[in-house]
Parts: C-alpha cells; structure tokens; sequence
C-alpha cells in the first residue's frame, strides 16, 4: 500500500462533499489555515507517551 502525506486542502474539499456544504471560495484558505493548526495540536498529542500500566477510562469525570 503507498503511503502518502496528509493533504489537508484535499481533505477539506472532501469533507465539504461528503457534508454538502457550499464551502465559498474566500472561507477555503482559512478553513484549511484552522485545520492545519488542529493537525499539529493532534500530532502533538498523538505523540505524548503513555505507560503501558495507565488504564482507560471508559467515561470521563472531571
């Protein structure tokens, strides 16, 4: 299987399809501007390690 960088304009546009959302032409840059953003948070937290022994919690209570 090829393996490929995630194109973050390329999943905006098809997110947009899939929901049926008219997505404007001058929204697009900032739209994909925040998810760029939400990628690197997400990476970010992806990568923070986690002991083998840390147990999920099935409902969280703040």
């Amino acid at each position: 299987m090829e393996s490929r960088e995630f194109d973050v304009g390329e999943y905006v546009e098809q997110m947009a399809l899939l929901v049926n959302l008219q997505l404007r032409d001058e929204y697009r840059d900032g739209v994909v501007a925040n998810f760029e953003r939400i990628k690197a948070i997400a990476q970010l937290v992806n990568e923070f390690p986690i002991a083998e022994e840390v147990e999920v919690a099935p409902v969280f209570e703040p």
